[in-house]
């Protein structure tokens, strides 16, 4: 088989979205009646109408960044907020003005330093997004400050500690992925600290630059 052809083939059986749905419900549905739903075609938090029910969190299609990006917003709400539909937040579409992205900026760079740190526990190439792309005419946006802000928060909660969940789920996807993590190093083209650095959840150990959000 050609080796292109054989690596992309490795990388769509380790990057599978299923992997994580199974590794949320192992940490989480049982504690928190929460489930982890592909196949959506739009992104959303649906709490559940009764007890008798889960509370839903869809993520696009298949697309494993954007369950890990569901499952980091899930992970910084609070408990308030889970029983809103999108943790009652309101979302401005694509083709927002100057300040209204500043404003998308400002709620965003948590979650998305958060997927950075889950993506780098399963060893998938993050991504910054400033989810805009109308605005900007087919230029490449300027995502400068607000990569500087993604990467401070990562930062912070590499000396503070992560929250709760979502130390949980960052230990379960490096015991998930760790066997991987070498070889997927290879295949999406990122460096970082193997896994036997982090098996311990020290998330410390790993390494965070500006200029991987190039």
């Amino acid at each position: 088989m050609n080796s292109v052809v054989q690596s992309g083939a490795q990388a769509e059986q380790v990057f599978s979205s299923k992997r994580l749905e199974q590794v949320f419900t192992r940490c989480f549905e049982a504690e928190f009646s929460t489930r982890l739903v592909g196949g959506a075609i739009e992104p959303l938090y649906q709490p559940a109408q009764d007890q008798q029910q889960l509370h839903s969190i869809f993520y696009r299609n298949d697309y494993f960044a954007s369950a890990l990006h569901e499952v980091a917003h899930w992970c910084l709400a609070g408990a308030a907020r889970h029983e809103r539909v999108d943790y009652g937040y309101w979302y401005a579409s694509d083709g927002r003005d100057t300040f209204a992205q500043r404003a998308f900026e400002s709620v965003e760079y948590k979650p998305q330093a958060l997927e950075w740190i889950f993506a780098r526990a399963s060893g998938w190439r993050f991504r910054i997004s400033v989810d805009n792309l109308e605005a900007f005419d087919g230029s490449v946006p300027d995502t400068g400050e607000f990569s500087q802000r993604i990467l401070a928060q990562v930062h912070a909660w590499q000396a503070q500690g992560l929250p709760s969940r979502a130390q949980r789920f960052f230990d379960a996807l490096l015991v998930e992925f760790s066997v991987h993590h070498r070889s997927a190093a290879v295949v999406s083209d990122r460096r970082f600290a193997g896994a036997d650095e982090v098996a311990a959840g020290d998330l410390s150990a790993l390494v965070f630059t500006l200029a991987e959000l190039q």
